[in-house]
């Protein structure tokens, strides 16, 4: 029988996700440069359609159907294809026997996981990617990075069954993408104008505000169910996000211009809660908070390491979503408390062995080696065939007029 508040709760918790990926084209809009507003908003919400093509053609199917321990997968790394194209679901399945929602919206539930990955990776190279290849980018990227690792950590592949958890994407999501465009920074190189200054920070606040107000869903809705997890998991998700935007605006009132910024007090909210995440439903509210402070300051210490490197991380993926995924799933193995979910073992700092803090780190070293290896090697590939990076004259007059023949704004 169908567990109607659970399947309203679930139904609240997609929409708030599914708001996360226009939230994030907002967020890159305002910080891009005026002749780039559409090109970098316009690669997210193609995010949206692709991603779901794929979910309902082989995508949800490879991610969630079989699982290692019964030897119905390919070696625990990927599903098979029993549900491609949602064969055998229908409106009426449930999900499982203890969890009575439809099927229907967990696929969608998850499908907006699957959007939004791809998608945080485009705020390194912007104003420097072809549209063309962003395409074939995009959608090989989620086939052979994004899928494996959703069935190998939350769909009883691999690495579930070794012991590694990632309450709602720490590693799956923010690592996975984050080195990834750190990846793409190495290969496309730098824009010969690097000074842009953000276009319009009232749209960051917008996108950042949509960012933290879905969160709640992507994190509180991870649990899938609602009981005293889900209450924990989303007040965590606040207070670490609330803690980290503060420490961040201290730092940087103290530091280099010696200004709180706005930019800087969102941020620092991002980098919270991207590392909360990994971690969101299985620590306690002090460790949330001391994960938040934690999040700020080793996002900020890489975001200044980025630019003494040189990198040309445009948008900070690298040092806010791919360093807060690392840290955040790093501070699993030391706050995990079984006595807030009893499905993980305790940390270090509650009386664990270190075991999960040594498969924790296994793990994030595994998927941020891959996620970087690979996509170079896709972009080299790709690049055989497409022009990866945009010639000098179309990035200097803006990829808004010369690959979509927009502009934003009418002069």
């Amino acid at each position: 029988m169908l567990d109607v508040g659970l399947t309203t709760f679930m139904i609240l918790a997609t929409s708030l996700v599914m708001l996360m990926t226009p939230g994030l084209a907002f967020f890159y809009g305002g910080l891009g440069c005026n002749k780039n507003i559409l090109s970098i908003m316009m690669q997210s919400f193609v995010s949206m359609g692709i991603g779901t093509i794929l979910w309902f053609a082989f995508g949800y199917s490879v991610c969630f159907s079989g699982n290692m321990s019964s030897g119905t997968d390919f070696f625990g790394i990927i599903g098979n294809f029993d549900k491609a194209f949602y064969h055998g679901i229908t409106p009426s399945t449930l999900y499982s026997a203890d969890k009575r929602f439809p099927e229907y919206i967990f696929i969608a539930y998850q499908m907006m996981f699957a959007i939004i990955t791809p998608a945080l990776i485009t705020g390194a190279f912007i104003n420097r990617v072809t549209f063309k290849s962003y395409v074939f980018f995009l959608i090989f990227w989620q086939i052979f990075v994004y899928y494996p690792f959703v069935h190998m950590i939350w769909g009883g592949g691999l690495l579930a069954e070794w012991g590694v958890f990632d309450f709602a994407g720490g590693i799956t999501v923010h690592a996975t993408a984050g080195f990834a465009a750190l990846a793409s920074v190495y290969f496309v190189g730098k824009r010969n104008h690097q000074k842009n200054e953000p276009n319009n920070i009232p749209l960051v606040a917008i996108g950042t505000a949509l960012l933290w107000f879905g969160w709640y869903g992507f994190n509180a809705g991870s649990e899938l169910a609602v009981n005293s997890i889900t209450i924990s998991s989303f007040l965590n998700t606040d207070t670490a996000a609330s803690f980290a935007a503060i420490t961040w605006l201290l730092i940087e009132w103290n530091t280099g211009k010696k200004k709180p910024t706005f930019i800087g007090l969102m941020t620092g909210a991002v980098a919270g809660l991207a590392t909360i995440t990994p971690a969101a439903g299985y620590v306690d509210i002090y460790s949330s908070a001391v994960i938040g402070i934690i999040a700020a300051c080793g996002c900020f210490l890489a975001v200044k390491y980025k630019e003494k490197k040189g990198w040309d991380d445009a948008l900070d993926v690298w040092g806010v979503h791919g360093m807060g995924g690392i840290i955040g799933t790093i501070c699993l193995g030391f706050f995990a408390n079984s006595t807030i979910n009893s499905a993980i073992p305790n940390g270090l700092f509650f009386g664990g062995d270190g075991m999960l803090l040594f498969k924790e780190c296994v793990a994030i070293l595994f998927a941020t080696t891959y996620a970087f290896g690979f996509t170079v090697l896709l972009f080299k590939i790709i690049n055989r065939f497409i022009p990866v990076r945009v010639n000098d004259i179309d990035e200097e007059l803006g990829l808004d007029l010369t690959h979509h023949g927009e502009v934003a704004r009418q002069r």
